[in-house]
């Protein structure tokens, strides 16, 4: 096993060699293998041995500073791989929604923390590839962000505005030479304060979404400040607060004009969500994974306590739980695939379709994490809780899912508000 995670050890040795990197990835490995395409499984099993060896020949703790291994993971092609890349010159295979689903999946067993920060920059590289109309600037922060030269933030949330992020306060004015000047402050932002580039939306009127714009930004800029927040449940992660003072946009980095950067924002929250559904389906694997290997070797009475039924039965329901939802991601997943792949680009109707999906998806997967991040916690008893182990970090992670892409009660509305559409078309 690669270094030891915890202050003082508290679970057996025996058992710690068990929830090796290794062994949970075989537990995953032989639960998904029968639903998995072979370029999928296979690439499963490629990005696993990465992880495995990385852990081993760095003797990794798990406390460690890991925005450091970034550049090594994005030079093997570990930090997105929802797209092929080749208008960088990259021409990833597998590349996809489902692809991606096996890469969250194979880092978050390495580590949770890792693999939400790491999200980030994927989904802040989407609108940049989206909109970089083969202009040399947004291709160069499209391969610097994916091949882990910068970290990516997408920058939306702001001090009074959480889930209301149409009528946004931080503003964008335009100037004679085509740039833009950006005063605001956002907040809550994963990576904000180790980015190299963002995404920023800004509107030219305070309060009127329809004048919004999405830009572009170099941190680098004078203009641009973040400072680091303390989120005690992710202590690993740069979450941050910025500061736009007259930072100067110029007209290359403008993904968006003001009446433009809301539909730009919209199109793109699809992803989103279902990149975070993919993240609470791994943190729930992950949680199940620890609770099984424990629950088989954890003797009272002289009997694994997997074989009572307080124990047993519960983690068999939240294993049928998680694999259930799985399923239906794998579902959602491939039919994204095979659009993409039929047409080049999801169909206006069915992306709107696909925002209701992704809402329940997100919903549903953010709660269910939750629960079972908890309950596999609880039913290992102190070790589920101690620093032994990566549940300390699930533990922490869950609690961030059901608020970030959108809260459990935005979600709600959206799912609500789509009920009142369909019952109009009766």
């Amino acid at each position: 096993m690669s270094g030891k995670k915890g202050r003082v050890q508290c679970i057996s040795e025996e058992i710690l060699e068990k929830l090796s990197l290794t062994t949970r990835n075989k537990f995953l490995y032989y639960n998904l293998m029968s639903f998995l395409e072979t370029k999928h499984l296979q690439f499963l099993k490629q990005a696993q041995n990465f992880f495995e060896n990385f852990e081993e020949n760095k003797n990794i703790t798990h406390n460690e500073d890991f925005y450091e291994w970034i550049p090594e993971l994005g030079r093997n092609g570990y930090l997105s791989r929802l797209h092929k890349f080749e208008e960088v010159d990259l021409n990833y295979e597998p590349y996809g929604m489902t692809a991606e689903f096996m890469r969250i999946l194979a880092m978050d067993f390495f580590d949770p923390q890792l693999t939400m920060s790491t999200g980030a920059t994927a989904i802040c590289v989407n609108p940049i590839l989206l909109h970089n109309e083969d202009v040399s600037i947004r291709l160069r922060a499209v391969k610097e962000l994916i091949t882990g030269e910068k970290i990516g933030a997408i920058v939306i949330t702001e001090p009074e505005r959480g889930s209301d992020a149409v009528r946004m306060q931080s503003t964008c004015e335009e100037q004679e030479d085509g740039s833009f000047l950006l005063n605001g402050e956002k907040i809550y932002q994963t990576n904000g304060s180790k980015a190299g580039w963002a995404v920023v939306y800004a509107v030219s009127e305070k309060n009127n979404g329809n004048t919004m714009a999405q830009f572009l930004v170099d941190t680098s800029l004078d203009g641009w400040t973040a400072e680091r927040i303390n989120i005690p449940w992710a202590p690993r992660m740069h979450i941050a607060k910025e500061y736009f003072t007259n930072l100067k946009i110029p007209p290359e980095c403008v993904l968006g004009k003001p009446g433009e950067g809301r539909a730009h924002l919209f199109e793109g929250l699809n992803l989103e969500r279902l990149t975070i559904v993919c993240l609470n389906v791994a943190e729930a694997w992950n949680a199940i994974t620890h609770a099984v290997i424990y629950a088989n070797m954890r003797k009272q009475f002289d009997k694994e306590i997997l074989k009572y039924q307080g124990v047993g039965f519960p983690l068999s329901d939240l294993w049928a739980q998680t694999t259930s939802l799985t399923l239906a991601t794998l579902n959602v997943c491939k039919i994204i695939d095979d659009k993409m792949e039929q047409l080049g680009t999801l169909p206006k109707d069915f992306n709107l379709a696909l925002g209701t999906t992704a809402s329940q998806l997100k919903f549903l997967s953010a709660k269910l994490s939750e629960r079972v991040v908890y309950e596999c916690a609880n039913l290992m008893g102190g070790a589920g809780v101690c620093d032994n182990t990566l549940m300390h970090d699930l533990l922490g992670i869950s609690r961030l899912q059901e608020i970030g892409g959108g809260t459990r009660q935005v979600q709600s509305h959206i799912m609500s508000s789509a009920l009142r559409q369909l019952f109009k078309l009766l």
